[in-house]
């Protein structure tokens, strides 16, 4: 990553501009050049310096250069022509240091950015900050995608950006904690909401046994040191790994993997010798929110830690597959949707009401074509996506308490093709089972290989990732209603959701 340096200067300005012929009345004449007197020189012994502001000082006239004065130098100059108008002759009272000339533009387009023949500010070879505006940067990415990119965020597998971090040491930006301790904030405002859960966030490393890993965010869920995060930012670590976790005032302490879930993309990790006095971050119902709700997000976009953005609710039950929709790995959600700014590193971290109560846990960006620029990882477009808090609560709940994830199932397969007009059951399972589990709740409830389920409750089905997003929103044992076509014609029926315990 790239950080843009401060403005450039021009060198060889001349210190005064020299006044045309033609100049306005009352125009302060060019400097005639001199070399600096020697200390001690001025004002000669016996005489008071003039008043701040006077030059030359009364009855005096300004000493003589040693190099030729131009044609419009004061009459009376070595050197100067005879006829050298009067009025060219430095004015009493005028400021004096005279004040600095207008920088010339940078390169023969006028400025970074213009056509110039100079280097284009903001690229990624030689960034350059625009004269007298905004600091930017370029994050260049690249990677291959199929539906969106984690690491902030899916992608790939769906866990491959956790594994990328950033190497752009050096960064400029100022994050909300650094803001000052001293300037009172309504508590209703962005600074104030930020300032009370930067301190129960925190930044999370993760490294293999081969040495591979990344960096993605976390936040408190309890007293006893159980943070909550994504499983893409610890799947590196889960196995013989370091991890560790870092609190915005820079205390870093060891971590643990308790349970993960790769279909939720939900981890729990605990803090080694956790500290008294942590405040786990309060959870609102995400049933609640409504689209236009205002959000805030905090995180480690491409490893700036301790980085606040804001947006809105931008759509609720936006069903979401963080992988390739083909493999047991993938991950599901019927996410919140909001425009905040999430990138990668941003997986994991709270995503706030403006009350600063988790609403979700920000999981999944949408890219932008190959990532905008054909470079490195995918940036944000303004759509990221956030796991629902209340569905990330049910599943950290369970893996606390026995360490392995358990689904709501229907007992049926269906075919993983997106976009459609619904979720088709399949002719055959996995391995050649029963596409319907005999005996499952699909079988008990008449269903059959070939029947197309186009609606779960009121939300209209139209894939299978769409179907299983909705389904894992409920916990076993939960009643829920299916619409579904056979040979043309609708039927619907309740299901009692059945468990699967584990990955398999």
């Amino acid at each position: 990553m790239s950080t843009e340096n401060e403005g450039t200067g021009a060198s060889g300005a001349p210190s005064v501009p020299p006044v045309p012929d033609a100049a306005p009345e009352g125009t302060p004449a060019s400097a005639p050049a001199s070399t600096p007197a020697p200390a001690g020189d001025y004002p000669p012994p016996g005489q008071t310096p003039p008043p701040a502001g006077s030059y030359p000082p009364p009855g005096h006239t300004p000493p003589p250069s040693p190099a030729s004065p131009p044609s419009h130098a004061p009459a009376g100059a070595p050197g100067a022509p005879a006829d050298a108008p009067t009025s060219a002759q430095p004015v009493v009272g005028a400021s004096w240091p005279p004040p600095p000339p207008v920088l010339p533009s940078y390169g023969s387009g006028g400025s970074y950015g213009s056509g110039g023949d100079g280097p284009e500010w903001g690229s990624p070879e030689q960034p350059r900050s625009r004269p007298g505006g905004k600091r930017l940067g370029l994050f260049v990415a690249a990677m291959a995608v199929v539906a969106l990119v984690a690491g902030g965020l899916g992608g790939g597998l769906g866990y491959q950006i956790a594994k990328n971090d950033d190497d752009g040491a050096g960064s400029t930006t100022v994050s909300a904690a650094d803001a000052p301790k001293d300037f009172a904030r309504a508590a209703d405002t962005v600074a104030a909401v930020a300032g009370k859960s930067l301190p129960s966030v925190v930044t999370i490393e993760a490294k293999g046994g081969d040495g591979e890993g990344g960096t993605g965010t976390g936040f408190i869920y309890d007293k006893q040191g159980h943070i909550l995060t994504n499983n893409h930012v610890v799947a590196s670590a889960a196995e013989g790994g370091d991890l560790t976790a870092t609190f915005s005032n820079g205390k870093k302490y060891t971590a643990e993997v308790v349970g993960r879930a790769e279909g939720y993309d939900v981890a729990v990790v605990k803090l080694k010798n956790a500290p008294s006095g942590l405040n786990p971050l309060p959870l609102a119902d995400s049933d609640a929110v409504a689209v236009g709700d205002s959000t805030i997000a905090i995180g480690a976009p491409f490893g700036l830690s301790n980085t606040v953005t804001t947006g809105i609710i931008s759509a609720k039950n936006r069903p979401v597959a963080s992988g390739d929709g083909t493999g047991s790995s993938n991950s599901y959600m019927s996410a919140l949707q909001t425009d905040a700014s999430i990138n990668p590193g941003n997986s994991g971290g709270p995503l706030l009401d403006a009350g600063g109560a988790v609403i979700g846990m920000n999981s999944a960006i949408q890219p932008s074509g190959s990532g905008g620029t054909g470079q490195g990882q995918a940036g944000s477009i303004g759509l990221g996506f956030a796991i629902p808090i209340n569905q990330a609560k049910n599943v950290a709940e369970q893996l606390i308490k026995t360490g392995t994830p358990v689904y709501p199932v229907i007992g049926a397969t269906v075919t993983m093709t997106e976009g459609g007009s619904g979720a088709t059951i399949s002719a055959d399972g996995q391995g050649g089972t029963p596409a319907v589990t005999p005996d499952g709740p699909a079988a008990k409830a008449g269903l059959k290989a070939g029947d197309v389920i186009t609606k779960f409750n009121d939300t209209p089905i139209d894939s299978g990732p769409t179907l299983i997003s909705e389904i894992w929103t409920h916990k076993p044992g939960d009643k829920v209603t299916l619409t579904y076509k056979r040979a043309g014609k609708e039927s619907t029926v309740q299901v009692t959701l059945g468990e699967r315990k584990g990955e398999s």
